[in-house]
């Protein structure tokens, strides 16, 4: 009786186990194929399956993972995936990253044309297996993120719908003139941790273009333009020594620039060239200066540690002072510098009245 009992409890569960598996691995693949074709009656014209039919995961690549609360969704992030699985044409959100993936192939997306957000990022992916045209049909993607890869070169055929591109930690040195041709409404660029030596003017077409790094390169001159919209620009450890004299006045809306950790003296650029009233927050910490160099009185935040200047001048920020000409300042690094500590002139506390963190 108990063995009997024992053989009927083992077949429930594998007749349940079938049944779950079948259903599964069937249902994915009908799906996919009624998705992929049309239906025909007595050979008459062609008709949709379901010409609108609801949100449904049943599409799910089996590698991955679909959430039905969130049917736009695809997560297929940290699977150790080596190929990119079929993408369902309902998925507007796709999350690759952190896998092992090294190539993709053309037409790897034009099943699901209304990706919004693609994540790539964490992958081992190589510019000679990623294919041209892979987002030539990718007409409302606004984010992609290919960080932290093995890129060599800026994809190409990038689609001119994207907001916000990712190319981080990549091996990307050249920078052709038309990499970014056609995206207008690119807001944001990062090009951080790559092996770019020159820019040239291939900034000059983002329009739409606020965010801008381009620190952990190997540039020896600013780019030759940038665009009108720019506000944030970041060029930290790189290779300039010198920064052309009206260059920052160019542009309007530009706030926050970070030169730090590069080859600046003051014999690079003349005393005009960082006092625009634009500037809310300038970086020049860990070069080679060995004055303070004029700034606006609209300036907020100024760094200058780990320089070599040996002299405290409160006409660098006031070049008058009294009562209502003072500078807005509120931060202001000094220290790692030579200026000594009895060297502050008496006047100073009347030009800096907004400062709240002066570190000498």
């Amino acid at each position: 009786m108990k063995l009997l009992s024992i053989l009927l409890i083992v077949f429930l569960c594998d007749v349940s186990w079938s049944q779950y598996e079948y259903d599964y691995d069937s249902n994915w693949w009908f799906s996919y194929i009624r998705s992929q074709q049309q239906y025909s009656y007595g050979g008459g014209p062609s008709y949709e399956y379901d010409p609108d039919p609801p949100p449904s995961v049943s599409d799910c690549p089996q590698e991955c993972e679909c959430p039905p609360s969130f049917p736009t969704a695809l997560y297929c992030d940290g699977r150790n995936l080596k190929f990119l699985p079929y993408v369902p044409s309902r998925v507007k959100y796709a999350y690759f990253q952190n896998n092992q993936i090294t190539g993709i192939p053309d037409g790897a997306f034009d099943n699901a044309t209304g990706l919004v957000w693609l994540a790539l990022h964490g992958n081992q992916l190589l510019s000679d297996k990623v294919g041209r045209k892979i987002f030539s049909k990718l007409r409302v993607l606004e984010r992609l993120y290919m960080q932290n890869n093995n890129l060599t070169r800026i994809p190409s055929g990038l689609p001119r719908s994207l907001r916000e591109l990712y190319l981080q930690s990549n091996q990307i040195s050249r920078f052709p003139a038309n990499a970014l041709e056609g995206l207008e409404n690119l807001t944001a660029l990062d090009l951080h941790k790559n092996q770019i030596n020159e820019v040239g003017s291939s900034l000059r077409g983002l329009k739409s273009l606020v965010h801008l790094d381009l620190s952990n390169n190997q540039l020896r001159k600013l780019p030759d333009t940038l665009p009108d919209s720019l506000e944030q620009m970041y060029l930290e450890y790189n290779y300039l020594s010198t920064v052309p004299a009206e260059y920052f006045k160019t542009y309007p809306k530009l706030q926050y620039v970070r030169i730090s950790h590069n080859r600046l003296t003051n014999e690079g650029f003349q005393d005009t060239t960082f006092n625009t009233t634009s500037l809310v927050e300038l970086d020049l910490s860990y070069n080679q200066l060995h004055r303070i160099p004029p700034v606006n009185t609209n300036l907020q935040h100024l760094y200058l540690q780990g320089n070599q200047i040996a002299e405290f001048s409160v006409k660098s920020f006031c070049t008058y002072v009294d009562i209502t000409n003072f500078s807005r300042l509120q931060v202001l690094r000094l220290d790692g510098n030579e200026i000594p500590s009895n060297a502050i002139p008496p006047d100073t506390p009347l030009c800096l009245r907004n400062a709240d963190i002066i570190n000498m």
